[in-house]
């Protein structure tokens, strides 16, 4: 009876969890992740050209000393997706997912976790980017946050 419940309980569990993160994006990359990026407000963006990428690593590098490396991305093959979390109080994480595909458009879920422990007002303030590598594609991301 005891396995019974056990079982149970942990089919509930896996089955609200696939329900809310959508399935895994073939090729998704995390190339780069830290606590600064100085994007006060939560901003998405795909990027697949040089210029726009230098563009942000010289946002993220100007108090930087040294800054951080801009990576090598061959973007006759592959793109880049940002997400900046904006001003956060504490650790954040992220991960991303496919939530739909059609012919003209990919959306991307965001599913954000918290790290509890310390109260609020002994948290750092941050503001976090996650930097991911994905094959090229011609159809427009579009980001939803996932609850």
């Amino acid at each position: 009876m005891k396995h019974v419940l056990f079982l149970t309980c942990i089919c509930l569990l896996s089955c609200n969890a696939q329900k809310h993160l959508g399935k895994e994006i073939e090729g998704l990359v995390l190339l780069e992740q830290d606590g600064y990026s100085g994007v006060e407000v939560f901003e998405t963006k795909e990027i697949r050209d040089t210029k726009s990428l230098n563009k942000f690593y010289s946002q993220i590098n100007r108090t930087r000393k040294p800054g951080l490396p801009v990576p090598m991305i061959d973007f006759s093959k592959e793109m880049v997706l940002l997400v900046c979390l904006g001003e956060q109080q504490g650790q954040k994480s992220i991960q991303l997912s496919k939530i739909k595909e059609t012919e003209t458009e990919f959306v991307v879920g965001i599913l954000m976790d918290g790290k509890t422990g310390k109260p609020e007002e002994m948290k750092p303030i941050t503001t976090p980017f996650y930097l991911y590598k994905m094959p090229l594609t011609d159809k427009a991301i579009v980001f939803q946050q996932v609850d």
